[in-house]
């Protein structure tokens, strides 16, 4: 890691900031952690090998999240995300991907935010004004940038012990490439991100070629014109309706095994299930043929960070705010001043009231902090030392059969390595997230069993 402003001023201290990083006992992350390589019990027997290597995300039990990305349901309004991103006495600023209209529950849309937040906030500030910018995500980044750039005296307090939020690299000797935890695949629409990732040697690989199996075989790609021409006839109704009753509006047999794979990808997108998503703002499917980082993220993260104050281990529990200024209560007791305030923590930890407001927040952000939900997308990466598998495809799908993970990423043909990676969403993410370690690797290898070879 190269050696920027920001990192010494972790390792070696710089005065008030020091002394309350060093004053702080980190609290412990829930957040991904590292499977053991023993054999789980029971052992699954449909020819697919024990790994090398697994690991897995847990962001609908983490803390600092209880949740992966955010979703509308259905009769919630248009205006739900600005009102949540609604400054606040000029003295609060929302950022973070459930505020961004455009590109919700995308790591643009997260990066947009902090963009608009850190403008509004230097709209209402006068100069030299201490900024306090709560997170260090992609939103928490892009904004402390800006207002470092634009002469703020700012500081990041970050709950976690590293930067990066929802973006997680997990660097592991275990692994030839680091394990995408969090946010790691890209659309079309992504392409200037693209271009500035690679522009940091953070490289990009195309994921070719999709195979659709079932326990009897392979079959052909699902159709999507139902769905989506159902949704469509539901947004022109004149009143929303939620994905699953749009489709049955269409005449559509929601039990069908396509259906159900259909919308088993769509929950990996969306984190949520067809009967809660709105139509009217549905969101849109994966990718058919995604690009995912090779490389760490966390250079990215890094470099936009570069010159600004980042406090690690410092969750915020408390803002009190006046004409005057915030004060900002840490989880040690302890209690910093700052003239303004910007607020990326996900959306899930202001449900779960993560952090207290002084006075209360305003009705039209509270409202929409309670309209909005939280989706539940998980991943496991799991590693071989030989293939069991001999697909040539990089996104498979199952269709049919009982399995607890429908979508797999092959990244052998992209990157050489024997990974695979599964991806569930809504539900059935949320049930994965609750079993213990053997039990969801023993759940991801029985699911893996049409593919063997």
């Amino acid at each position: 890691m190269r050696i920027t402003r920001r990192t010494l001023l972790l390792g070696a201290g710089a005065g008030a900031l020091s002394v309350l990083l060093a004053s702080c006992t980190p609290e412990p992350e829930p957040t991904p952690t590292r499977t053991p390589t023993r054999s789980p019990e029971p052992q699954p027997t449909n020819g697919v090998p024990l790994p090398a290597a697994s690991i897995r995300s847990t962001w609908t039990s983490d803390q600092y999240a209880f949740g992966a990305v955010s979703f509308v349901p259905a009769g919630v309004g248009a205006e739900t995300r600005s009102a949540l991103a609604r400054p606040v006495d000029d003295r609060l600023f929302f950022a973070g991907e459930a505020t961004d209209e455009e590109a919700p529950a995308t790591m643009r849309g997260a990066i947009a935010s902090g963009e608009r937040a850190a403008d509004e906030l230097r709209d209402a500030a006068g100069d030299g004004e201490r900024i306090a910018v709560i997170g260090a995500g992609l939103a928490g980044a892009t904004a402390a940038a800006r207002l470092n750039d634009a002469g703020f005296e700012v500081t990041v307090l970050e709950a976690r012990d590293r930067v990066g939020g929802r973006v997680y690299s997990r660097v592991d000797d275990a692994w030839p490439l680091p394990p995408q935890l969090g946010a790691w695949l890209f659309g079309e629409a992504d392409a200037d991100l693209v271009q500035t990732l690679e522009a940091e040697d953070i490289s990009v690989v195309d994921l070719a070629g999709s195979l659709w199996r079932s326990p009897d075989g392979d079959t052909d790609a699902v159709a999507t014109e139902s769905l989506t021409a159902a949704i469509a006839t539901a947004q022109a109704a004149p009143v929303d309706s939620s994905v699953a009753d749009a489709l049955v509006a269409a005449g559509v047999d929601t039990a069908d095994p396509t259906i159900l794979a259909l919308l088993a990808l769509l929950s990996t997108a969306s984190g949520a299930e067809a009967a809660k998503l709105s139509s009217w703002f549905a969101p849109p499917l994966p990718p058919t043929e995604p690009g995912a980082a090779r490389d760490s993220l966390l250079p990215f993260i890094e470099h936009t960070l570069d010159g600004v104050q980042v406090g690690l281990n410092q969750p915020v529990t408390r803002l009190a705010y006046d004409d005057t200024g915030v004060s900002v209560r840490m989880g040690t007791g302890e209690a910093l001043s700052f003239d303004r305030v910007v607020v990326t923590v996900p959306l899930g930890v202001l449900q779960e009231q993560g952090i207290e407001f002084d006075p209360p927040l305003p009705f039209a952000n509270r409202g929409a902090i309670s309209a909005l939900a939280m989706g539940s997308i998980e991943t496991v990466w799991l590693r071989w030392d030989e293939p069991f598998w001999n697909a040539e495809e990089a996104v498979w799908h199952t269709v049919g059969g009982d399995v607890g993970i429908r979508t797999w990423i092959n990244l052998l043909p992209a990157t050489g390595e024997n990974v695979l990676v599964g991806i569930v969403g809504g539900d059935a993410a949320a049930r994965f997230s609750e079993l213990g370690k053997d039990e969801a690797i023993t759940l991801a290898l029985e699911a893996l069993g049409p593919y063997a070879a």
